[in-house]
């Protein structure tokens, strides 16, 4: 698991407590029972995190995995090298 990846897991886990078995890479944040509001709080806090533009609304229908590769992408645009 690479390091965004994990590091979104451990958000899901630790501040939103979504139960570990419940994060599967194609899940969704809406599968794991976050609501509008907790959605929209996780976009914030990653865009805080690692100041990125991210849209909330997005967020909510693609899955774990789609996300981090969204993040991945953006963290790469902001310092300027390709995408892994």
């Amino acid at each position: 698991m690479d390091d965004v990846l994990q590091h979104l897991v451990t958000l899901l886990t630790d501040k939103f407590d979504v139960p570990a078995d419940a994060i599967l890479p194609d899940s969704t944040l809406t599968d794991m029972d976050l609501d509008s509001l907790a959605v929209v709080e996780f976009a914030v806090t990653l865009q805080e995190l690692w100041h990125i533009d991210l849209d909330d609304d997005a967020a909510a229908d693609i899955t774990l995995d789609d996300l981090a590769k969204t993040v991945r992408g953006l963290l790469s645009e902001q310092s300027g090298t390709a995408a892994p």
